[in-house]
């Protein structure tokens, strides 16, 4: 008898917990802390904490949380899935500014594994975050924390609407991936600050899409009147940064242009402002 009544009593107990959970989630509206505003204003955080980290691995000089201007745009399983709730499915497209790796698209894809602990783990593009492997200022090769990169927020922190929902139409192309691939490549200059070395000399990387052929011609700097060029040859679907030698102490806008002979450039000019070297 005293079986029969400790199992009763221990349905009793888990239906009641049931129906006491059941009613949090209905005084709460059933929504999850977990929500697209939530992983909209942590991402662009995170990823410029470590993106900056990641600039002084490199030596890229001049990248700042601030002068990123990181935004993101996060949608969840498509549109017929509502935009809350742990999953693997989460994706967010991410615009950041980085005059040494121009966003051809104007923006990234990151795809993000969230938790119900209200954490989660991301990961983008290498073509734009760089590869497992990064190689330091000291020519060691060490772990890029930009390649994968895990993050927690407040699951009470601001939920208004962020607005960048602009920022993932923007972006999306309207060719499948056998249309980019059998499109021609397209060549993307940077644009924004740049620093020099000791000697003057510039590294802008040139972005070149995903199409046939790749991306190959020449890149021409202006300056004070001054023109110095070199060429570029880059594989589909990658990025490459390009030395460029400019005239001693040159500071300032100066003026980028590729003349392409593999694959074309929609937009061959864009505009640099040159800082002073270390």
């Amino acid at each position: 008898m005293s079986r029969i009544l400790t199992r009763k009593t221990a349905a009793t107990l888990g239906v009641a917990i049931l129906v006491l959970a059941i009613l949090a989630a209905v005084a709460s509206g059933g929504q999850s802390s977990i929500t697209k505003a939530r992983l909209e204003r942590d991402l662009p955080r995170t990823f410029s904490n470590i993106y900056v980290k990641q600039a002084k691995i490199l030596g890229h000089r001049g990248i700042t949380v601030q002068s990123l201007h990181a935004k993101a745009s996060c949608d969840k399983g498509g549109p017929k899935v509502a935009d809350h709730g742990p999953g693997s499915d989460w994706i967010c497209m991410m615009a950041w500014v980085d005059p040494n790796v121009p966003l051809p698209d104007g923006s990234a894809k990151f795809e993000l594994n969230v938790h119900s602990n209200d954490c989660y783990t991301a990961g983008g593009p290498s073509k734009y975050v760089g590869a497992l492997t990064i190689t330091d200022t000291r020519g060691r090769d060490v772990t890029n924390p930009a390649f994968e990169f895990d993050s927690c927020f407040d699951p009470r922190g601001n939920n208004s609407p962020t607005g960048n929902e602009a920022l993932a139409s923007g972006s999306s192309s309207t060719k499948t991936p056998t249309e980019q691939a059998a499109a021609t490549s397209t060549v993307a200059l940077p644009s924004g600050t740049m620093a020099a070395d000791n000697h003057g000399v510039i590294a802008p990387s040139l972005v070149c899409s995903v199409g046939k052929d790749g991306c190959g011609g020449t890149l021409t700097a202006t300056a004070n009147g001054k023109t110095v060029s070199t060429t570029y040859a880059i594989a589909t679907d990658d990025h490459q940064p390009v030395t460029l030698p400019l005239p001693k102490n040159t500071t300032g806008p100066v003026t980028l242009k590729v003349t392409p002979v593999i694959g074309t450039a929609p937009k061959p000019t864009s505009t640099i402002t040159v800082t002073a070297g270390p």
